[in-house]
């Protein structure tokens, strides 16, 4: 395929960003070694205080790759990280690769019955779990693939007197992990090593292969348009151009001086992308958190001021106000780039009034890695749309019963996007691949648009009922399934309702038994047993009967409807 740089949005690209970027000859290894040859001595992590340099971070990531060779890990296999924001997640993620193994990211907060689906579908054979998930990743049937268990103490990446402050002394860490190795044993299920023994290697030898540019790098799993979550393939070439056209788009960076906060969770594609491969390819500071806390990020601004923000609009409208409370400048941060839900202009306002800096949205999927469009960080942004396509992206507006006939511009239709950065399929389905990519490369991403006369992207609707609360992804069916396991609950439907500020939140509404009470307590109770705090509704409703087609299905759209007008 050949990109036509005469597509008329590249017009309005900002001020220096190309209409194409080369496609890169290499692996995501070869990005973090270039950046340990090139910034050798510039901090690459930050944790809580503690530095790690290029480096170190590059011995790091060779040991590790060490220690998983010699617990058996090849090319091709599947090896689960299940971690928060740390230094040991940056060291992991690149260790895999080096070894042309496969980096399956999972949710830590996860649930065993969340994680079990996905753990079933990959089939990994190792995890890489934080030790505070990983009782639940034992808890797994014994017929799961997983045998072997590598467990990360998070505090040992910090300074000691961070440990002391936030109460985790070394002892008691010792304890808990004590006690994990002797449940495993007892369990007889699967061995478990520490990730401090797996680091007390040397360097894997320079002559071992590694990945090449079409090797799948990353199953990143999504709700996709139906069903259960489905990893989504991400090869090597797919990852590294989405970080070279993140590069160009924003061409007032300095390589090697950026200081970019990670306060998305890089097990999120979207985390994963501007903090994992992103940050790391421009030599910047990574500045890790292992969850979102606005004093948290104004401490460390403090000491280490911000110049890249990546987030979500209810991220940036916390600190912002956090900042003017607090007295605390963020005059450091130049550009930000929000994404994964809609961005209201009232925090557009808000952020570039204590910043200074420019604040705009861009729109991807994990499907396509996920970065595709962006607004021009300069005079030709369009707040309220979601910008131009990438440099080397295409797109089309389609009727969504028929993609080979395209929409007029202005007229409403479905977005479809063909790219070096869209994905290579689900994993081991073809099926669902085959009803979202087009052999030619097209893919259909299940949102409608409007398309202007000057080329810039406003989302309209989303074909698929996916909910989007707080930046992440929440399939209904999950949660029905969920409610439905209740012995109160006779039918379910659960939607997206919208906020006055934007985005969604989870509203269920239950057909309850004959002779059953009904508790939307007792209902958001049980859900916390099998569901992640953010897909649990935070309202439910009780109604007599759901409306369904002739077939049967639940119309969510008329549950959504009929919710609104309740609350109107």
């Amino acid at each position: 395929m050949i990109f036509d740089s005469t597509a008329p949005w590249v017009r309005n690209y900002g001020p220096g960003v190309p209409a194409t970027v080369a496609i890169p000859d290499g692996s995501l290894v070869n990005l973090v070694e270039e950046s340990a040859r090139s910034y050798g001595k510039k901090v690459a992590l930050e944790f809580f205080g503690a530095e790690t340099t290029y480096r170190q971070l590059g011995e790091e990531i060779q040991r590790a790759a060490e220690g998983l060779h010699r617990l058996g890990v090849v090319a091709g296999d599947r090896v689960a990280l299940v971690l928060p924001n740390c230094p040991q997640h940056v060291v992991a993620f690149y260790a895999v690769l080096r070894l042309g193994a496969i980096v399956v990211e999972h949710n830590p907060l996860y649930t065993d019955r969340e994680l079990r689906h996905q753990f079933e579908d990959h089939g990994a054979r190792l995890a890489i779990v934080w030790d505070k998930a990983a009782q639940r990743v034992q808890n797994l049937p014994a017929d799961i693939h997983v045998t072997t268990l590598v467990t990360v103490d998070l505090t040992r990446a910090m300074p000691f007197a961070k440990r002391a402050a936030l109460r985790l002394p070394l002892r008691k860490a010792k304890d808990s992990r004590k006690a994990l190795t002797t449940t495993a044993k007892l369990s007889g299920q699967r061995s478990v090593t520490r990730w401090d023994d797996l680091m007390n290697n040397k360097r894997l030898d320079v002559t071992h292969p590694g990945p090449v540019p079409t090797d799948v790098a990353v199953l990143q799993y999504t709700s996709g348009t139906t069903g259960h979550p489905k990893g989504a393939v991400l090869t090597h070439r797919n990852l590294l151009v989405n970080a070279a056209q993140g590069r160009a788009w924003v061409p007032g960076l300095d390589d090697g001086k950026e200081v970019i906060y990670a306060v998305l969770p890089m097990f999120h594609a979207y985390g994963l992308t501007l903090c994992l491969t992103f940050a790391m390819s421009i030599g910047a500071r990574l500045v890790l958190f292992p969850k979102f806390d606005e004093d948290l990020v104004l401490d460390a601004a403090k000491s280490t001021p911000p110049t890249f923000l990546p987030a979500v609009p209810p991220i940036y409208e916390r600190l912002a106000k956090r900042a003017v409370e607090r007295g605390v400048s963020l005059k450091s941060i130049r550009f930000a780039i929000s994404g994964a839900m809609n961005l209201p202009p009232a925090t557009i306002e808000l952020w570039e009034s204590v910043t200074g800096g420019y604040l705009v949205e861009g729109y991807g999927l994990t499907e396509t890695s996920p970065i595709s469009l962006g607004n021009p960080i300069g005079p030709t942004r369009k707040p309220g749309t979601v910008g131009l396509p990438f440099p080397n992206t295409e797109i089309r507006v389609v009727d969504p019963e028929n993609t080979e006939s395209d929409r007029a511009p202005g007229q409403p239709g479905e977005l479809l996007i063909r790219g070096p950065q869209v994905f290579q399929g689900y994993w081991r389905n073809d099926e669902d691949t085959r009803a979202v990519l087009s052999s030619d490369g097209w893919f259909k991403t299940g949102d409608i648009v409007r398309v202007d006369a000057e080329s810039y992207v406003t989302i309209v609707d989303r074909i698929k009922e996916v909910i989007v609360t707080g930046g992440f992804n929440v399939m209904p069916t999950e949660v029905e399934e969920a409610l439905l396991d209740h012995n109160s609950v006779a039918d379910a439907a659960v939607v997206g309702m919208p906020l006055p500020g934007g985005g969604e939140e989870v509203v269920a509404a239950v057909v309850v038994r004959d002779g059953q009470p009904f508790s939307a307590d007792v209902l958001k109770a049980f859900c916390r047993g099998s569901l992640a705090a953010y897909k649990i509704p935070r309202r439910i409703v009780e109604v007599d009967e759901l409306p369904r087609s002739l077939i049967g299905k639940v119309l969510r759209r008329q549950v959504r409807d009929q919710l609104i007008a309740g609350d109107s």
